[in-house]
């Protein structure tokens, strides 16, 4: 019973992507948030702490990046972006979807190779090489940019095309992290905060080297269909508070001091 509770924990950020546009108490919010997956549990702490501080009701859609943007262009009622890089929202304030000079680094992502298994790796570079595995999920680097993260951390190592046989990808770094919780895959690249919201502390965890692959700076932009929006100014704000700062810091992430 206590196993299946944590796979319906995991499995929820994939089921809700779609369900924003379709509840009613998604339509009765202050603010609607697409979120990164990778940023899930973190985000239901901050929005129950927005809540408190402003009285006001925010709900979110997790999902890959890529995903949520693809969203966001064919008009999904959304009215921030919490992305897992910079370049979609980049985008997004280049095309005219995102307002201008709303766009702010929240948090920098980390990257660790991880499995519940203890004692699965003394020597992570060695165990990767040594393919000593039957699968190594990683998320996909067209839509997530964990995905992308861990393709970088092995071409540095130059295992990248090696290990192309054993590598399952997730459409998102929920449903890769899915993957290695229910040991589907050995292991796998997934976010720090992912491991630390995890239920059980046992494992194998490998903090990869920054330098192995390029900052994850997640940004936020406010939506254009929503610039009028007080409490999606609002949710912006307090992302910048104290109060969310060391919320996410805790979570596992960097944030700019």
């Amino acid at each position: 019973m206590l196993i299946k509770k944590k796979i319906a924990r995991l499995l929820a950020p994939l089921c809700f992507v779609f369900a924003l546009a379709t509840t009613s108490s998604a339509q009765a919010a202050d603010v609607r948030i697409a979120v990164a997956a990778n940023f899930t549990d973190t985000t239901r702490q901050l929005i129950a702490a927005f809540g408190e501080a402003t009285g006001l009701e925010a709900v979110a859609s997790y999902g890959s990046t890529g995903k949520l943007y693809a969203q966001i262009d064919n008009g999904a009622p959304f009215d921030v972006f919490l992305a897992a890089d910079t370049r979609r929202p980049e985008l997004l304030e280049e095309n005219g979807q995102g307002v201008a000079a709303t766009r702010f680094t929240y948090a920098r992502g980390k990257l660790v190779l991880w499995t519940p298994v203890p004692n699965t790796f003394s020597d992570p570079s060695a165990w990767l090489e040594s393919g000593e595995f039957a699968r190594l999920a990683i998320a996909n680097p067209k839509t997530a940019p964990y995905g992308l993260a861990a393709q970088e951390v092995l071409t540095e190592m130059g295992l990248w095309d090696a290990l192309q046989g054993r590598l399952v990808r997730g459409d998102s770094i929920a449903q890769t992290f899915q993957f290695v919780a229910t040991t589907n895959a050995q292991s796998g690249f997934v976010a720090l905060s992912q491991v630390r919201a995890w239920d059980e502390k046992d494992g194998s965890l490998w903090l990869i080297p920054q330098t192995y692959y390029s900052p994850i700076n997640q940004q936020a932009i406010l939506l254009t269909r929503s610039e009028n929006n007080t409490a999606a100014h609002q949710w912006l704000e307090f992302l910048r508070s104290d109060t969310a700062r060391n919320i996410i810091e805790a979570a596992g992430y960097d944030i700019d001091h």
